[in-house]
């Protein structure tokens, strides 16, 4: 299968409402269109979290990120010009996602990824994708595909094709805080 064919079949089933399994810039990830309250919950359910732990989204390039946060604060893009990883911002005022997707504080974890296969799946989806990590919760993530346990596997509805064979060490995102007055809290490095 093509990566082009990998990437189609996915958007079409997150189009569906499906739930899929994909490699992302971090660890291999849970993803639904984040838009979608009943993918998002199966996401929960899948995962056998608490929904009132929020996931992050993934999108494809800063114009993206701020179609889901009010007032993205210039500290923000400062800190994402100079990281050197994969990061994850928390941003207060998030709009036009899944209600249960949003922090009972109003806020969203968001990244743009970089990664080809990701953010090729981000700009054909054109909307945010939940992205966390492939494991049942409090479990390690799975940083390959082999690293799935087959319950994951076999409760989504497309499993990706590309980067299934690969077998190297990756980590999870920094994951940083940013309030609205621009305050930065680093939640994990």
């Amino acid at each position: 299968m093509t990566i082009e064919q990998d990437i189609k079949n996915a958007v079409e089933v997150m189009r569906r409402g499906g739930v899929i399994l994909y490699p992302t810039d971090t660890v291999w990830g849970i993803g639904c269109d984040a838009t979608n309250a009943e993918a998002v919950a199966r996401v929960y359910q899948i995962k056998q979290r608490d929904d009132s732990k929020a996931l992050i989204c993934l999108v494809d390039s800063d114009a993206r990120l701020q179609r889901y946060i009010r007032n993205v604060p210039e500290v923000a893009w400062q800190l994402l010009d100079c990281v050197d990883r994969p990061t994850t911002v928390i941003l207060e005022g998030a709009v036009n996602l899944a209600p249960n997707l949003i922090a009972a504080d109003g806020s969203i974890g968001l990244r743009i990824t970089t990664e080809p296969f990701s953010h090729e799946l981000c700009y054909r989806f054109q909307k945010a994708i939940v992205s966390t990590s492939a494991n049942i919760s409090g479990e390690p993530a799975a940083q390959n595909y082999r690293d799935i346990a087959p319950e994951i596997v076999d409760a989504v509805d497309y499993v990706c094709w590309s980067r299934r064979q690969e077998h190297k060490p990756h980590r999870p995102s920094a994951i940083i805080r940013i309030g609205h007055g621009g305050e930065v809290k680093i939640i994990r490095q």
